[in-house]
């Protein structure tokens, strides 16, 4: 059995930045699993001309370390793209090249094994034991979990999955049939927005009707602003963790337009879009865009989609009928399945997992062995949790506890706003001021 101070499940972009990081600390030995045979980050939506909603300075690396070979501009150096990149994109970056980077430095760090599926982790003797299908067994110290989010689909949508009813994150694998036909696109985040702007990209295969819903009050723009990006440094995290429950619970539903809203660059080509098939598009395609609505059914009948929608301004539902609906529903945190073993120990009375402030969760299993989540803490560490902005101080901050010393300095990050900020209170009366005068009076 193979031995390692810790092991990582999962190799996407969280787990990648943490296994550059670790690369050259020498006495830290890591292996990190991944099932699939190469790095993929979201093959079914990677559309073309999507871009990053953040810097590519948010890459696995350079907000903690810049002098890593593993960042993204050393990646455009070895690339010979540096130059021409500049000129093409200014600091934009699309997410097909992001992961052309990401694949890149998946190809150079020797700790990650692909086409490694876990089938269990149980406490083992003097550490976490790991198995693999095939036979595979390692033992490490520490585990650190990072596999992602899985889509999620409605559940009165689940039993009809397939061609016609998908999730968004399936559009490039699924490819269902959408020219001349009735589509409706269901949420209006990055991804519809993203989804709708593809439909109308190519008149060969333009539907007949496209219905886009959004559940909100309109089609919305991400708040990019300064003071709201400081929800997503690292000292709003620390002070999010000491909130209450109740209060964060408050907070994050709150804050969603700073992560789910959509680039306003998008919404300016969706616009446009729609109004030169309108002027010039010969009544080829009609459209519907309805805020306030949440699609409650989906069936199946004479042929088509039956959808039930509420309308959340008249208190009223209604129906109608398409042939494809795609979901973009968003992604949420499952518990593994390898893990069960251990779910008892690990969850609290309502199933949530407890997340310390190192990432580490808190568990009755031996103290000198830890167990660490990536992207699993929005609901203690605030918004940023599953975002880009704070994958390599997250991965420090996890390399740190691991390693019990400060192999990153990730403590010093300065904030605008004052978050934790308490006035100084007065300890005694103060000291009488002398009355004032007019001129006239001193005369």
């Amino acid at each position: 059995m193979e031995r390692f101070e810790f092991i990582g499940v999962g190799a996407g972009p969280s787990n990648l930045s943490l296994a550059a990081l670790a690369e050259p600390v020498t006495d830290l030995s890591a292996a990190f699993l991944e099932v699939k045979p190469r790095f993929q980050w979201h093959p079914g939506i990677m559309l073309p001309g999507a871009e990053l909603q953040v810097s590519f300075m948010k890459d696995l690396v350079t907000l903690v370390d810049p002098t890593s070979r593993y960042s993204f501009l050393n990646f455009l150096v070895d690339k010979g793209r540096v130059y021409r990149s500049l000129m093409a994109n200014g600091t934009a970056v699309s997410r097909r090249e992001f992961e052309q980077y990401y694949q890149w430095a998946a190809e150079q760090l020797p700790s990650i094994r692909f086409e490694r599926r876990v089938k269990s982790v149980v406490l083992g003797d003097g550490g976490l034991e790991v198995s693999c299908e095939g036979g595979e067994r390692l033992l490490a110290r520490s585990l650190v979990l990072g596999t992602g989010k899985e889509p999620v689909l409605p559940d009165f949508a689940a039993s009809l999955r397939g061609p016609e009813v998908l999730h968004g994150s399936e559009l490039l694998t699924v490819r269902p049939q959408v020219a001349g036909r009735r589509v409706m696109v269901v949420g209006a985040g990055q991804s519809g927005a993203e989804i709708v702007n593809h439909l109308l990209s190519d008149d060969r295969r333009l539907p007949s009707e496209l219905t886009w819903v959004s559940s909100r009050e309109g089609f919305l723009p991400i708040d990019d602003s300064p003071f709201t990006n400081e929800w997503f440094a690292p000292p709003y995290v620390d002070h999010f963790q000491g909130l209450s429950e109740d209060r964060r619970r408050t907070l994050l539903g709150r804050q969603r337009l700073a992560s789910d809203g959509v680039s306003e660059s998008l919404l300016r080509s969706v616009y446009r879009k729609l109004y030169l098939l309108d002027m010039t598009g010969d009544g080829r395609l009609r459209h519907h865009l309805v805020p306030c609505r949440r699609v409650v059914d989906v069936r199946r009948r004479s042929g088509a989609l039956d959808i039930t929608l509420r309308d959340e301004d008249r208190d009223t539902t209604q129906s109608c009928a398409v042939d494809v609906v795609v979901f973009c529903t968003g992604y949420r945190s499952g518990f593994p399945d390898f893990m069960e073993p251990l779910r008892d120990r690990l969850t609290d009375s309502d199933g949530e997992l407890r997340v310390r402030p190192d990432y580490s969760l808190e568990w009755d299993g031996p103290a000198d062995l830890r167990i660490y989540v990536q992207n699993f803490a929005e609901h203690t560490h605030g918004i940023a949790d599953p975002n880009l902005s704070l994958t390599a101080w997250r991965s420090a901050r996890v390399l740190n506890s691991i390693a019990g010393r400060e192999i990153y300095r990730i403590d010093h990050a300065l904030t605008t706003v004052d978050w934790a900020w308490e006035p100084r209170t007065l300890t005694h009366d103060p000291a009488p001021t002398a009355p004032t005068t007019t001129l006239a009076e001193q005369r």
